[in-house]
């Protein structure tokens, strides 16, 4: 298989899993239900900055450290679950309406761009991808490796802008659909709030059992 052939199938992988639901998406489709597009995607652009630090964390040997150091894992399966469960139990007590809130301050946004990339650091799949699966499209003969990784990493970008991108701009749309309900409004940031603490919850049960002799 040449190095391109490997590249598409690097792409596949990586729209496959960005695709499925899980804590990054959760919180792109809450912060644009909150805010509108423009703090939907300060949300992503956070997660893709946290990508390229997942990279160079690879670079580094984190996810060399934590395969050596199970309970790290674990760990991160529990911090991260834990921030996510109180980005959820904060909607859900906050009582704010989707719809309702214009997103006119940019503080909100890289407040919003902080916590994405915060999410996605906090993401241990993200570091089982690194260790797991990237590694395995690096080849020191097919040129520089640090060239190859920023390829990689284009990549992954790429998919989370459409993907997130995407979600972003159907929760935008819904959040116009909602405006003028109050009441609906209401009930669909309870509904993320609690979409977001029962992701938290999969995810912090993993980390518990992980924990488990």
């Amino acid at each position: 298989m040449s190095h391109y052939e490997q590249l598409w199938l690097f792409f596949a992988l990586v729209f496959g899993i960005v695709v499925l639901p899980g804590l990054d998406m959760a919180f792109v489709l809450g912060s644009a239900l909150a805010g509108g597009r423009r703090r939907g995607f300060a949300a992503v652009a956070g997660i893709v900055a946290g990508g390229i630090c997942h990279v160079l964390m690879t670079a580094l040997g984190i996810s060399v450290l934590i395969k050596l150091v199970p309970g790290a894992f674990n760990a991160l399966l529990l911090a991260g679950a834990l921030y996510i469960a109180w980005i959820g139990v904060s909607l859900m007590r906050s009582g704010v309406s989707f719809g309702l809130q214009p997103d006119t301050q940019p503080r909100s946004r890289v407040a919003t761009f902080r916590q994405g990339m915060l999410t996605s650091l906090l993401n241990p799949k993200a570091y089982l991808f690194m260790l797991a699966i990237f590694p395995q499209f690096l080849h020191p003969e097919d040129g520089l490796i640090w060239l190859q990784a920023l390829v990689m990493w284009l990549i992954i970008a790429l998919n989370q802008l459409c993907v997130y991108g995407g979600v972003t701009l159907l929760a935008d749309r819904a959040r116009q659909w909602l405006h003028g309900k109050p009441a609906a409004g209401t009930m669909a940031t309870r509904c993320v709030g609690a979409l977001l603490v029962a992701a938290a919850m999969f995810t912090g049960v993993e980390g518990w059992r992980g924990m488990q002799p």
